[in-house]
């Protein structure tokens, strides 16, 4: 098999795709032959040795992706070898081939196309998550996504029109706005160029928003934090700028607010039949139509360093795919 490798975790410039001995499925494992798999902005930290999971070296980056099984370890009755499926592995996606646990595998419905699946499970995952699960997002309320046309942003804004959410969405750019109009966003704000602050104010009436969903943090986070509307939920997914924030907690108390963590990954691992609903109520609405990945571009996967600096230059648009067709 193929494999980007990364013996030393200064940054993408350091991978290396080279020919490497194609694995076997342990026990409770199955072995995925990986048609796409797509970028998260913890695989550019993780290769920059700034993620909080520090893998052992060497690795093989890519934690998402998207194939068929093409074998089968010990003690596995729920799959079988050509079975089309997506999996959140954190590790091995960036290769032609990846073992994974067989728990961390979503069966896919038919005609769910693999470029899609492999940008499915995380961002989808974690803003459904957010948003319904830890923010119990309810029809009518308003919610504030920031960092809106990247790719949990994108999914947050499907996922709280499907829940029958009204959603602001706020970018850095009116091109980045304009595509988030597409996806149903009923009002956008471009913060490089508006004051945030004043924008919410006129948008929701003076009230602020009920839920907001941040991936981003940074400066950002306080000014929304004291625009929030009174019960609000302040959902923590990210931290894309850089900087961690350090909010003034009496801002909690003054709006009688929550400031909610969301560690979609954790959740999976300790509540894995909640998170296994989940995914069967997304698949669902990607039946239906109600919602579907955006994807930037799709490169081949021998390409990977070009997409790791397009997620670096913060040019992308939902989601960067690298493909094995």
């Amino acid at each position: 098999m193929q494999a980007w490798i990364c013996e030393t975790p200064t940054g993408p410039d350091a991978l290396t795709w080279k020919e490497v001995p194609t694995p076997e499925p342990q026990a409770g494992e199955v072995r995925v032959a990986i048609r796409a798999a797509s970028l998260n902005f913890p695989d550019l930290l993780i290769v920059q040795n700034k993620y909080q999971v520090k893998p052992p070296l060497p690795f093989v980056p890519g934690s998402e992706y998207a194939g068929t099984v093409d074998a089968v370890g010990a003690g596995v009755t729920h799959l079988k070898v050509g079975d089309a499926v997506a999996a959140f592995g954190g590790m091995g996606g960036f290769a032609t081939h990846a073992c994974v646990n067989a728990q961390l595998v979503m069966p896919l419905p038919r005609d769910f196309a693999f470029d899609d699946a492999s940008a499915f499970i995380c961002t989808y995952g974690t803003s459904h998550h957010a948003l319904v699960d830890r923010a119990e997002l309810k029809a009518g309320e308003t919610v504030l996504v920031l960092g809106a046309a990247g790719g949990v942003g994108t999914a947050a804004i499907q996922i709280a029109k499907a829940v029958g959410a009204k959603v602001i969405a706020a970018a850095s750019s009116d091109d980045k706005c304009a595509l988030c109009k597409t996806l149903g966003a009923d009002e956008t704000i471009n913060y490089a160029t508006t004051n945030i602050r004043d924008a919410l104010k006129a948008l929701t009436g003076g009230k602020g928003p009920d839920v907001v969903y941040d991936p981003v943090g940074g400066d950002l986070a306080e000014p929304v934090f004291r625009s929030i509307a009174w019960r609000g939920r302040y959902l923590v997914i990210g931290f894309a700028q850089g900087a961690i924030p350090a909010l003034p907690l009496n801002l909690a108390l003054l709006k009688g607010a929550s400031l909610v963590g969301v560690f979609w990954g954790e959740f999976a691992r300790r509540e894995p039949k909640e998170n296994a609903r989940a995914l069967a109520q997304l698949a669902g609405w990607y039946a239906e139509g109600r919602i579907k990945p955006v994807i930037d571009r799709t490169l081949p996967m021998p390409e990977l360093k070009a997409a790791f600096e397009r997620m670096g230059s913060r040019q992308v648009r939902g989601k960067l795919v690298m493909s094995n067709d």
